[in-house]
């Protein structure tokens, strides 16, 4: 059995909602897998994304605001088909073995608390649009719950409200792309990408993806 890691791990745990009950199972699958690839080669987290039973899905990043901007890419990947809730938790991680690989500690149980918060909040109608929360372990100095907390609720709120096509504008930017090459590949004006970067709040979760990778 390998000794629990000296530092906080930011593990992340998650699951489709509702994937189960879609008639285009294999599609939403594929799609599924697609998603956890790409933030895979974005990120090279150093325990990759893997699928599991029951659509979830978990790995470990290398800090928060790679855990942060990978739980959006995922969400964005398989909306508006089927949404996502996602724990991001704090803690040390305990390998229990390497083949196969298992794991277990306080930075998993975080995650799980995280999770479970989000059920909580799909119970309450004005915290319904919240699909993440961030959760540390006891006695792990670490980022501030209620902090990181209030930026996933505002920056899932906005998400949740945004139409299939901001939502591609969005993607558009986060991968760099210009107004102008974005306005092309959706056969839209530039002027019109420009008006939902300022009304949908795209430039505002723009400038917040920017300043949560430097966590």
């Amino acid at each position: 059995m390998s000794d629990v890691k000296l530092d906080a791990s930011v593990t992340i745990i998650g699951d489709l909602v509702g994937s189960r009950r879609r008639e285009d199972r294999a599609a939403v699958h594929a799609r599924f897998v697609k998603a956890v690839d790409a933030v895979n080669t974005e990120y090279a987290p150093p325990v990759p994304l893997r699928i599991g039973v029951g659509d979830e899905f978990q790995g470990i990043f290398a800090d928060l605001g790679d855990a942060m901007a990978a739980t959006l890419r995922v969400r964005m990947a398989l909306w508006p088909d089927v949404d996502v809730r996602q724990g991001i938790g704090w803690g040390r991680v305990l390998v229990l073995s390497e083949e196969p690989r298992v794991e277990d500690g306080p930075g998993w149980w975080a995650a799980r608390s995280a999770i479970e918060a989000v059920e909580g909040y799909e119970r309450k109608a004005a915290l319904r649009a919240v699909r993440t929360a961030y959760a540390a372990a006891e006695g792990v100095a670490g980022p501030d719950p209620a902090l990181v907390n209030a930026a996933l609720m505002t920056r899932d709120q906005v998400v949740s409200g945004l139409s299939e096509r901001s939502m591609s504008v969005l993607d558009g930017l986060l991968r760099g792309r210009q107004q102008q090459e974005i306005a092309e590949e959706l056969g839209i004006s530039p002027s019109a990408v420009s008006q939902r970067i300022r009304s949908d709040g795209l430039g505002v979760l723009l400038a917040a993806d920017e300043l949560v990778r430097r966590l």
